[in-house]
C-alpha cells in the first residue's frame, strides 16, 4: 500500500509540474491579449483621425500607441503611416505660423490710400519690438521702413549703413530718419530690399535704438506673400 501511495504521489507531483509551465504561459498570454485589444481600439481612432485629416490629434494618438503598446500589431500598423504624416503636419504647422506673423491691410491714409504688409520683430519683443513695414501709398509711392513700437526711435545722422543678414547672406541697407520726426528708419533702395526679401526665412538687421543702443533685430520673414501686399492704382493728376 505504501508503494502504491508513493507512486500516486509522484504521479500527482509530475502532473503538477507539467501543468505549471502551461499555467504560466496562459497567465502571460492574457495580459498581452488584453493590451493588443486595447491597442486595436486606439488604432481605430487613429485611422479615423487620418480619414478626417485631423493630423494633429492623429500624431498624438499614433505616438500613444507606439509608447504604450510597442510590440502590438497596432503599433506595427501605425509605423507605416506616422512618420511621413507627422513630417508633413510639422511642415504645414510651421508654414502657417510664419504666414500668421504678417499682417496685410489696405486703409485710408492722409488724403490717400495705403497698402501695407507688416511684421513684428521676433527679437526684441515687448515694448522694444520693432515693425518692418512695406508700404504703397497712392500719393507717396512705395517705401520700406522700420518703426519703433515704443516710439523712442533710432539713432541715425544723415544716411545710416545698416548691416543686415538675409538667411546668413550679408547685405548693407542704406537708411535715414524721416524729417517729420516719426520713430522710423526709411530704406533708400526699397526695390532691392524687396528682391532680397523674397524667399528669405530669417532677416537680421543691426540698428542703434535710443532705448537699447546697438540692437540686432530679428524677423522671421518666411511667410511673406507678395500677392497679399496689394498694388494700388496711381493717383490721377
Amino acid at each position: 500500500m505504501r508503494r502504491i501511495a508513493a507512486i500516486i504521489a509522484l504521479t500527482a507531483l509530475a502532473s503538477a509540474c507539467s501543468q505549471q509551465p502551461d499555467q504560466q504561459a496562459a497567465q502571460q498570454q492574457a495580459p498581452a491579449e488584453d493590451a493588443n485589444a486595447e491597442a486595436a481600439k486606439k488604432l481605430e481612432t487613429y485611422n479615423q483621425l487620418l480619414k478626417l485629416h485631423n493630423d494633429g490629434l492623429a500624431v498624438q494618438a499614433g505616438h500613444e500607441i507606439l509608447d504604450k503598446y510597442p510590440d502590438s500589431p497596432a503599433a506595427a500598423e501605425v509605423k507605416k503611416t506616422l512618420d511621413p504624416m507627422e513630417k508633413a503636419f510639422k511642415e504645414t504647422t510651421e508654414k502657417n505660423r510664419l504666414a500668421a506673423l504678417w499682417l496685410y491691410q489696405v486703409s485710408p491714409m492722409q488724403g490717400g490710400t495705403q497698402s501695407t504688409a507688416t511684421i513684428q520683430s521676433s527679437r526684441p519683443t515687448g515694448e522694444e519690438q520693432v515693425r518692418l513695414i512695406l508700404r504703397r501709398h497712392t500719393d507717396w509711392g512705395q517705401s520700406v521702413f522700420l518703426y519703433a513700437v515704443a516710439g523712442k526711435g533710432f539713432v541715425c545722422k544723415g544716411d545710416c549703413s545698416l548691416k543686415a543678414s538675409f538667411d546668413g547672406k550679408a547685405k548693407v541697407i542704406k537708411a535715414f530718419r524721416p524729417p517729420t520726426g516719426e520713430p522710423a528708419l526709411l530704406f533708400r533702395n526699397d526695390a532691392q530690399f524687396l528682391k532680397d526679401l523674397a524667399g528669405t526665412r530669417r532677416l537680421e538687421i543691426n540698428v542703434v535704438t535710443v532705448s537699447r543702443g546697438e540692437t540686432t533685430l530679428v524677423f522671421e520673414t518666411g511667410g511673406y506673400d507678395s500677392a497679399k501686399w496689394q498694388d494700388l492704382p496711381k493717383k490721377k493728376k
